[in-house]
């Protein structure tokens, strides 16, 4: 009996979405300027009945293998995800494009239910620190903080690790202290996430958490190069001073197998990888894994708006999702209405197919 997955791709077109951040966002640890907003390139797979699907396929066109003509089914199941070894370029338009043809949200195809997520600022770089010819220092930090609980956030991710590479080591890490005291006295009930994008020695993180270990740290993100030394020295130091914060690692530069086994020894509880560097295939391939090590996981979606709404589907999907990485910004030619974010809560849609997003441009 003919299934809708018995369609077959008729054609795919190569596009670029721009995305605007409200500001140029700034310095993390180890790296410049971010820019005020990517430009996405995504594909577009129409069916031979005109159904379509699209997502983020960072390939180049000269490797991108071509499907026209395949039928849908053999390139992805929905209970697994993308089954054709050629096709993995096309990850995120092909769950797209099934679960249209399925009539259903990408969370229900992959076995979930409707939900929300809190959804945390991920845009709070070290503005502090830019121009370099006349710093905008601390003000600058909580303006931004400011602009993006206006945006409807309620929790905010703060880099740290000024005395990497920016300003002198003594003097970067009262900075960081500084921010971070700042950030809590105005915000008292919000969750503040602190990240180190690898940039710290241990002793100098311990000594930062030591001086803020009465701002309740929801978590600590990468603050060094994965290593179980000094990983436990950390998970010591939280278990005496800050019993409530966490060890979130997985994004930058992962060796997967490795993580995993840091989270089966209880090092790290939050698994980062991101959702569209890793893909929604490997990750769904991972998640038994994840679930016997016991960690939560929060897929790194930065730079990229769209990746929220993909971890969004994917969470509320295969559960164990502890939060989202949000990205303020607006995404040209795009509709995510379908989606409400409120009080720092990202909602996803009941009824809209696919990831929920629709190409107006």
């Amino acid at each position: 009996m003919p299934t809708p997955l018995d369609e077959r791709i008729a054609e795919v077109r190569t596009l670029r979405v721009r995305s605007r951040y409200p500001r140029t966002v700034g310095k993390n640890s180890r790296l410049g300027s971010h820019g005020d907003g990517p430009n996405s390139q995504v594909r577009v797979l129409i069916t031979e009945s005109g159904a379509s699907g699209w997502g983020i396929s960072w390939t180049k066109p000269e490797e991108t293998p071509e499907i026209a003509g395949r039928r849908v089914g053999d390139l992805i199941d929905p209970g697994l995800g993308v089954i054709a070894p050629e096709a993995f370029p096309y990850d995120f338009p092909l769950h797209d494009l099934a679960a249209v043809l399925l009539g259903r949200p990408v969370y229900r195809m992959l076995g979930g239910e409707p939900g929300g997520f809190l959804c945390y600022d991920g845009a709070i770089y070290m503005d502090d620190l830019d121009p370099e010819e006349a710093p905008r220092g601390l003000p600058q930090v909580l303006a931004n903080c400011r602009q993006d609980h206006d945006l409807g956030y309620r929790a905010f991710k703060l880099k740290i690790g000024r005395g990497n590479k920016w300003m002198e080591r003594e003097a970067g890490l009262r900075r960081d202290i500084e921010v971070t005291r700042a950030v809590r006295e105005a915000y008292p009930d919000a969750p503040i996430l602190v990240d180190g994008n690898d940039g710290f020695p241990c002793d100098d993180l311990l000594r930062y958490l030591d001086a803020v270990a009465d701002c309740r740290l929801f978590w600590v993100e990468e603050p060094f190069r994965e290593n179980r030394d000094d990983l436990r020295r950390l998970r010591d130091f939280l278990g005496e001073r800050s019993t409530e914060t966490l060890m979130a690692d997985g994004e930058s530069g992962v060796d997967v197998e490795f993580i995993l086994e840091l989270a089966a020894e209880g090092l790290v509880d939050v698994l980062l990888m991101d959702v569209a560097g890793l893909g929604l295939t490997r990750w769904r391939q991972l998640m038994p894994r994840v679930r016997e090590t016991g960690a939560r996981i929060s897929p790194h979606t930065w730079g990229e708006p769209l990746k929220t709404y993909y971890a969004a589907q994917f969470g509320a999907g295969v559960g164990r999702t502890l939060c989202l990485e949000g990205i303020p910004a607006t995404i040209e030619g795009v509709d995510t209405s379908a989606y409400r974010f409120e009080e720092g809560i990202l909602r996803l849609p009941e009824k809209a197919q696919g990831f929920g997003l629709v190409l107006t441009a």
